[in-house]
């Protein structure tokens, strides 16, 4: 369950360093509260109550990777072939969250790159857009494809992108993502409606987020996750090229060594 940091309010009622957000009446906070509240039409439901609080174990992160880095330092092996890598950050959360994986990629010889995007609000009119121009820059710069690696929400931006510029893209790695089956089959969807302003199968995408892109996609999930039913980030085989399963939380996909490693492992089979 990524961490979603409370939004910012000004004393004018202008929610703060959220994109696409200028000051809110109190009918759209109510209508946004009411979209909250939605009972769930297609009953699918998340995770078990277990996994989703196991999710807090997260907070304990600082003081596992200070044991790792007195102790047990944790290394990958440099890359045969060093990559372009962008990585796109889950609900709630910006580039900064996964900083630590960026830098253990970086370690190995690749180049890593932020989505450019700040905080991940969710989808807006013209994210997109901005994201194409973002990829787009970062192939030329790198003269060759680009990997993807996005984490939750981020994934189903990744497989997008790899739809709209396939050219651009040499793989796209999703952690987590909920691209599978119904976007309500998870903990989180309620809080997702509630903070982006819309229903959360509301957006208007060019095609359906369970179709595969045509470039190589592979899925990494979990059974343990909290925030996201794994049926729906492994989905089945014509949605994906392969699908890969972990042990770590849904928080974990973003610091976890077997995260890394398993993201390290795919960029280096392209």
């Amino acid at each position: 369950m990524p961490r979603v940091t409370a939004p910012q309010v000004s004393p004018s009622g202008a929610v703060l360093g959220v994109p696409g957000f200028t000051a809110l009446a109190d009918s759209e906070w109510a209508r946004r509260l009411e979209l909250a509240r939605e009972p769930d039409p297609d009953g699918v439901g998340g995770p078990r109550l277990w996994y989703l609080l196991a999710e807090f174990g997260y907070l304990l992160e600082p003081l596992r990777r200070l044991y790792r880095g007195l102790f047990r330092p944790f290394r990958l092996a440099k890359a045969d072939t060093p990559r372009m890598v962008m990585i796109l950050p889950g609900f709630g959360t910006n580039p900064i969250r996964m900083r630590y994986f960026a830098r253990r990629l970086e370690d190995a010889g690749h180049t890593v790159k932020r989505w450019g995007c700040g905080y991940n609000w969710g989808f807006s009119d013209d994210l997109f857009d901005r994201l194409e121009a973002r990829l787009d820059d970062l192939h030329a710069r790198a003269g060759e494809p680009v990997v993807l690696v996005g984490w939750s929400l981020g994934g189903l931006y990744a497989r997008e992108l790899a739809k709209r510029r396939p050219e651009a893209v040499a793989k796209v790695i999703s952690m987590g993502s909920p691209f599978s089956g119904s976007l309500r089959a998870n903990n989180v969807w309620r809080i997702y409606q509630a903070v982006a302003g819309h229903r959360v199968d509301s957006p208007k995408l060019a095609s359906q987020l369970s179709s595969k892109p045509p470039v190589e996609t592979v899925a990494l999930w979990s059974p343990r996750d909290g925030a996201i039913r794994p049926r729906s980030a492994a989905g089945y085989p014509e949605e994906r090229d392969r699908a890969v399963a972990l042990r770590c939380s849904h928080m974990g996909f973003s610091f976890a060594p077997e995260a890394i490693r398993a993201v390290a492992r795919e960029i280096e089979q392209i």
